[in-house]
């Protein structure tokens, strides 16, 4: 019997060979967990996705398969209905070739082969009449291999797999029409639309000017996490990120979207839909939702031209006919819009903090609180926002994903317009109550920290060996750390970690449930800048210092943070039988307002500990329940104002100091302004390739 329908199970699909990397996706995807790092996965060209479905008579949400470069061989072993889109590619029903884009049958002991994609696109998609049946993880059965979870036990198809097929009901098969099919080409055009981070806060003018007037080449180190991009550097129009980091690429972490051009120091990338959903670094320009299918047909050599759109014009991402424009190589315009990303501003009710409603696509609206400057009363301001937005649920919402100082709204365009969000949010900001009334939950949460663990060694020698070997920072993050702050030792920085308490701020900064934290006394606020390029490994549950915040690495991946040691798990992946401290209901330890204690524990006790939470058992995380006041935290800030500003000022001192020894190192160069700018970025904290 099918686990998901009850009905009678259909004959599985076995694969003969697998290809590079085919996987089980289903559209669109995961949503509704972006606020605690989990990406929507999904198909990355999700229209020759549905258009699969479609043409096997099966709902477009359907799981189906998602081949990258070489395709895979499958036996079927009862009668189905099958189809193959996306890229051109060679495809044989038991040796014969057979068309795209029309319904094969096939009966049982059939096979259909699907060769390598030739010189245009990147991906190609595979329906089965019914669906194919797979773990529902939070909603979707979708695929994200670096979590693990979703498809087939969270990988891609291997020879020898049995697909299980759902049998979900169907409609008539049909062929897709040429004026359906998606246009191919090695020469993009991608229409985006301004925000949120443009000119002339972040980017001078002939920056943006640059940006439509490039052909961007797609470089080979891209994946389903991001599309990396070659083109030419940005002026730039600040000379460092303040508090947010040395480089101008540096901002407080803030929501992204999917398919926002990210700069992570000077390196444009475009985010995929298994990308980040938090990050401190920023998008001049974001695809609009109707051409994000395009993100998956990108090709390394492959040349890009951005298009300016009016968001107010976009296509609907509902259309997969003519109404998409998916079918025409160019993307015609008129002009984009002319407001630079801002859609518009107010004040609080109060008339004490400014709010900056950008733009972020054609979905998402960003709501900006006050100076750019780490200020709790902020995230304050940020949390009233999303409890409201969420009591009320408006038609459309798809998720609220808070930053530092930032809410980003996200909503189905063709039911929720940006016009019509931004009047919504307007009216719910101006009867918000004031910020110092925020009480919330807070749980003070003790985890194990092994300090300056062997793990992240071996990861600092890995950079070295395979990256770079003279940076700043080798090699030694904790001495580095040290000499940025202005303390006299390394036991000095140990004192500080363990005496802080890290108030939770965001969760997902690099995926699954990952904090991004602060000390709630300035004093414990040690500041460092990132990696520079960023590691390509980080141990899972590293725990890292990036600008003022600190984080724990949900998963194993890249990153930039500078390590202090590593703790236990972040992420149940035992759900629902979890470890001691977690909560059956949901896979993430942490929650918003937490506050983070360490303690620490020999790199030996911390491996048992580790295993204990993998196996479901165990002690190491303590959990008191209280609460946050923000009134009550503003008074011990002026009861200690004194302290706090002598500290803060020998600290800078430091900074000021390294900056200036890595000038006369040579990580700084003039630019045409005449403004220092880092050679390359602070590093990208994100799965980005």
């Amino acid at each position: 019997m099918s686990a998901s329908t009850g009905a009678p199970t259909p004959a599985p699909v076995t694969v003969l060979r697998s290809g590079p990397l085919t996987t089980i996706q289903d559209w669109p995807g995961r949503t509704g967990y972006w606020k605690v790092g989990v990406p929507p996965s999904g198909p990355m060209d999700d229209l020759s996705f549905r258009l699969a479905n479609l043409a096997v008579g099966n709902p477009e949400a359907a799981a189906g398969l998602e081949i990258t470069l070489m395709g895979p061989a499958l036996r079927f072993e009862a009668e189905s209905v099958v189809a193959v889109t996306g890229a051109p590619v060679a495809v044989t029903l038991n040796g014969r070739p057979v068309p795209q884009w029309v319904p094969l049958s096939v009966g049982a002991g059939d096979v259909l082969d699907v060769g390598t994609v030739g010189s245009l696109g990147m991906r190609a998609y595979i329906a089965v009449s019914g669906g194919f049946d797979a773990e529902d993880y939070l909603g979707s059965r979708s695929t994200f291999t670096m979590g693990r979870f979703g498809g087939l036990d969270g990988r891609p198809l291997a020879a020898g797999d049995q697909l299980a097929l759902l049998g979900g009901p169907t409609g008539p098969a049909r062929r897709i029409l040429g004026d359906e099919q998606p246009a191919l080409t090695n020469t993009w055009q991608l229409a985006v639309t301004a925000g949120p981070h443009g000119a002339p806060e972040f980017f001078t003018e002939a920056d943006i000017a640059d940006l439509f007037a490039t052909d961007y080449e797609v470089h080979f180190n891209s994946d389903r996490t991001g599309i990396r991009l070659i083109g030419p550097k940005p002026r730039w129009a600040r000379n460092d990120g303040g508090e947010a980091g040395l480089h101008p690429s540096n901002i407080h972490d803030n929501a992204y979207s999917v398919g926002a051009l990210d700069f992570t120091g000077d390196t444009p990338i475009l985010l995929g839909p298994d990308g980040p959903s938090l990050g401190g670094f920023v998008c001049p320009v974001t695809v609009v939702t109707a051409q994000r299918w395009k993100l998956g047909q990108l090709k390394p050599g492959d040349t890009i031209r951005f298009v300016a759109v009016r968001s107010a014009e976009t296509a609907s991402p509902k259309e997969t006919g003519l109404g998409r424009r998916a079918s025409f190589v160019d993307v015609l315009s008129s002009g984009g819009d002319a407001d630079n990303g801002i859609l518009g501003s107010t004040t609080t009710a109060d008339g004490s903090t400014s709010v900056t409603y950008r733009r972020s696509g054609d979905d998402n609206i960003l709501v900006e609180y006050g100076d750019m400057q780490l200020d709790l009363a902020l995230r304050a301001r940020v949390h009233a926002l999303s409890e409201r937005i969420a009591a009320e649920e408006p038609r459309g919402l798809i998720d609220l994903t808070p930053g530092i100082r930032s809410l980003q709204v996200k909503a189905d365009p063709d039911v929720w317009s940006q016009a019509q969000m931004l009047e919504w949010l307007t009216e719910c900001e101006s009867q918000l109550p004031a910020a110092e009334d925020l009480v919330v939950p807070s749980r003070t949460v003790h985890l194990p920290l092994s300090w300056d663990d062997p793990a992240t060694r071996e990861a600092i020698e890995r950079y070295m060996l395979g990256v770079r070997s003279d940076a700043p920072w080798c090699p030694w993050n904790i001495e580095f750390i040290r000499r940025m702050n202005g303390l006299d030792s390394v036991d000095d920085v140990y004192r500080t970690v363990f005496d802080a308490s890290y108030l939770v701020l965001g969760l997902g900064d690099v995926y699954l449930g990952a904090p991004v934290a602060v000390p709630l006394d300035p004093r414990h606020r040690l500041v460092t800048t990132k990696y520079n390029p960023a590691r390509t490994w980080t141990p899972e549950n590293a725990v890292g210092i990036g600008g003022a915040y600190l984080c724990i690495y949900g998963m194993e991946g890249p990153g930039g943070y500078q390590f202090v040691g590593r703790t236990t798990q972040v992420w149940n992946h035992r759900h629902p039988q979890p470890a001691p401290g977690f909560d059956p209901e949901h896979p993430w330890l942490l929650r918003f307002f937490d506050r983070i204690h360490w303690y620490p524990v020999s790199a030996e006790e911390l491996l048992d500990m580790r295993a204990d939470v993998a196996a479901g058992r165990g002690d190491s995380t303590r959990i008191v329940d209280g609460v946050f006041s923000l009134a009550e935290h503003q008074q011990y800030l002026e009861d200690n104002a004194v302290d706090i500003a002598s500290r803060r000022e020998k600290m800078e001192i430091a900074r000021a100091e390294e900056r200036q020894r890595w000038s006369a190192q040579g990580e700084f160069a003039d630019d045409s302004n005449g403004a220092e700018t880092a050679v390359v970025g602070v590093g990208n904290e994100e799965r980005v390739a």
